[in-house]
């Protein structure tokens, strides 16, 4: 019913588009021209027949607004580029008034687009409100249960209600104990009959599967017990004991595949943080060159060496790269295969060091890596490779963090983790911090970091 009452309202709102836009331009909305009645026409049935293939249609429950306005505007996109292809075919686009195809085509859209957020918003308050709600049966062991129910509890516009939980971590006699347990004040339910009647009686919309891959075996247990019922079927796979890292699901080759390790965004999703990050270091740079020149002077006066250290790195992927730094110690010789981190009073650091590494002027260079596209503004920190073969083993998760571009500041800095790491469990914790930001990584994210050190990241307790 939703569906066939949003297909024939896009329709109209084409229409309606071409009318406005023709009393836009002409101050008479009636008189349309043949070409123009043509391409109107062409634009609805393109509709009616291209914003399915593209997924307009299907249901938002769960989903986030923004992909799904964004499939809605590619879609509009794709109709007017075949309607234009249309009109230069039939070579008629001499007949058509550029601009009354313009404000048509953004009259449209913006009416499409518009209606869709306000489904969405009146669609989150009902939910909230617990209306248009499906009801949900969770088949799993408690602990990944929980974190469901948790999800779920903080998803409440999602429209998503359980009423039932299937424990499959308790057989035999200790079923008939735990009989009338209950878990987040839900019924706990150990016998499959009477799991599959409750969904039954109670037309429970949804059963999700949360189960490891290995439970094959229970998996076609319950698909086996359902194959008769119209009720939704749904697998999420328990894979917290595999990895920490990205379990997105994807297509390759036509099958669908589950990562456990690979890079976590595409390159379209990566475009305004590269663009931002070659815009930003080539300000900072330009902003920054009479304090290059005061620092050059004064590292050259302050002892004797090169201006500029550079270390190799591990960058995106683990492939290799010099990073630069303004030196900061006197110039010494570590043994091959060791690198001595800088403690409090470290005699190895000049006066001015001290004080570029309190500040972290000794990082300003770095806008130089970030220009040539070796680092990112925002992103886990790199550490010398010596570093990474000694943690790689004792912190996991710790090489996960060059799935990305390292980054001159990042979530790890900001919340104090910056400076010297002399015990795994500091380093734990600067993993936990990089691996999260990872795994919600936004543009704005990136932005709200970027705000905190210019605010207060620059100077550090752990800094010396």
């Amino acid at each position: 019913m939703f569906r066939n009452t949003a297909r024939c309202l896009d329709a109209l709102f084409v229409i309606a588009g071409g009318l406005l836009a023709h009393w836009m331009r002409f101050s008479t909305p009636i008189a349309l021209s043949d070409t123009e009645r043509l391409l109107i026409a062409f634009n609805c049935v393109l509709v009616l027949l291209l914003f399915p293939a593209f997924g307009v249609y299907e249901t938002w429950r769960g989903k986030a607004l923004a992909p799904v306005l964004a499939r809605i505007a590619a879609a509009w996109f794709v109709v007017v580029a075949t309607a234009l292809m249309l009109a230069f075919t039939l070579h008629r686009m001499d007949a058509v008034s550029r601009l009354w195809f313009g404000y048509s085509t953004l009259i449209s859209g913006a009416l499409i687009i518009a209606t869709r957020c306000i489904v969405h918003v009146m669609l989150h308050n009902l939910r909230r409100r617990g209306m248009n709600a499906r009801t949900v049966a969770i088949v799993g062991a408690p602990g990944f249960a929980r974190t469901l129910l948790a999800h779920l509890e903080h998803a409440p516009q999602a429209g998503f209600k359980p009423v039932c939980v299937f424990d499959t971590s308790i057989e035999g006699a200790d079923a008939y104990r735990a009989y009338h347990a209950r878990l987040n004040r839900l019924p706990v339910l150990t016998d499959l009959n009477a799991f599959a009647a409750k969904v039954r009686d109670e037309r429970v919309n949804e059963v999700w599967l949360a189960l490891p891959l290995s439970e094959e075996h229970t998996i076609y247990r319950f698909t086996r017990t359902f194959r008769h019922d119209f009720v939704n079927l749904r697998f999420i796979p328990d894979v917290r004991g595999l990895s920490l890292f990205n379990h997105a699901l994807t297509d390759v080759v036509g099958l669908p595949t589950l990562n456990l390790s690979a890079t976590p965004l595409s390159s379209p999703q990566m475009w305004p943080k590269l663009m931002f990050d070659r815009l930003f270091a080539a300000l900072a740079l330009l902003a920054l060159a009479p304090v290059f020149i005061v620092l050059a002077i004064g590292i050259k006066l302050d002892s004797p060496g090169p201006v500029f250290f550079r270390q190799i790195r591990k960058g995106v992927d683990g492939r290799p790269f010099g990073i630069y730094k303004f030196r900061s110690m006197t110039v010494h010789e570590e043994a091959h295969g060791q690198i001595t981190q800088a403690t409090r009073n470290d005699t190895r650091v000049t006066k001015l060091g001290s004080f570029m590494r309190r500040t972290s002027l000794d990082e300003l260079p770095q806008f130089l890596n970030v220009l040539l596209g070796q680092m990112s503004v925002v992103g886990p920190r790199p550490h010398a490779i010596e570093h990474d073969d000694l943690y790689k083993d004792q912190v996991y998760g710790y090489m996960h963090r060059y799935r990305i571009k390292p980054g001159i500041t990042g979530w790890a800095q900001v919340n104090g983790y910056r400076g010297a790491t002399t015990k795994v469990e500091k380093m734990e914790a600067r993993v936990k911090f990089d691996l999260f930001y990872i795994h919600n990584w936004s543009f704005w994210f990136d932005m709200k970091i970027v705000f905190i050190t210019i605010f207060k990241g620059f100077v550090g307790r752990n800094a010396f």
